[in-house]
């Protein structure tokens, strides 16, 4: 199906069977569109997503990135990040061992996980690009604040399940779309970085078609498990 849609400089701009990045089905309509950009969603899936198009380039991006303060000694950080940390560790045994996947250029939750006793290692595209990680597997893996800026879920996802052991866990961490009227206001989308949006739909299919249990232990985490 092809979209057509008036951009902000009153051109005309089309979206001809685009493919969904992450279930790669041609079956999109327009969700919603502001002065920054449209965003599609998936018939299939239900992701919601911002076309090619209009996607940032590497630099562009790790100059956003390089302006987020995540400051390791800031309780409330701490405490957001908990909001991962605590149900995860609640599942662990001893000698458990994980990867926090897009920690960023501060591996702050790694750290926490240390603290309590569990080895973490740090993987990070751009600032811990350590690609021999990505070989191995782990009891758990976190990714918080991380899918909605990948370009391409339906080749990170897997990888990311691929790793798992059996039996490990996958934690998410992402604000949730809940309807088209709550998207219109939501301070979420305004982020240039942030490209694709979840719901619970979303994550229901992605545990279906990789067959995974999954659990919404809050509002902005789930936790996906072989």
């Amino acid at each position: 199906m092809e979209i057509k849609i008036t951009n902000e400089g009153g051109h005309i701009e089309s979206f001809n069977k685009e493919a969904c990045p992450l279930c790669t089905i041609k079956r999109s309509s327009l969700f919603h569109q502001d002065k920054r950009r449209p965003y599609l969603r998936c018939s299939e899936c239900s992701l919601v997503y911002v076309p090619k198009t209009h996607l940032l380039g590497l630099e562009e991006e790790k100059a956003i990135y390089d302006l987020h303060q995540n400051d390791g000694n800031d309780q409330g950080y701490q405490k957001f990040l908990s909001r991962c940390l605590d149900p995860v560790k609640q599942r662990l045994l001893d000698g458990h061992v994980g990867l926090d996947f897009g920690c960023g250029p501060g591996p702050v939750l790694a750290d926490m996980f240390s603290e309590e006793g569990w080895s973490v290692s740090v993987y990070d595209p751009i600032y811990f690009p350590k690609e021999e990680l990505l070989s191995q597997q782990y009891d758990f893996i976190t990714a918080t604040e991380v899918i909605e800026h990948v370009y391409s879920p339906k080749d990170v996802l897997p990888l990311l399940i691929h790793m798992l052991k059996p039996e490990g866990i996958l934690a998410l961490m992402t604000k949730r779309v809940l309807s088209r009227e709550a998207f219109s206001t939501w301070h979420y989308k305004n982020d240039q970085t942030h490209v694709c949006f979840y719901s619970e739909e979303t994550f229901r299919w992605i545990a279906n078609r990789y067959q995974l249990s999954y659990e919404f232990v809050s509002s902005d985490v789930v936790l996906l498990s072989k």
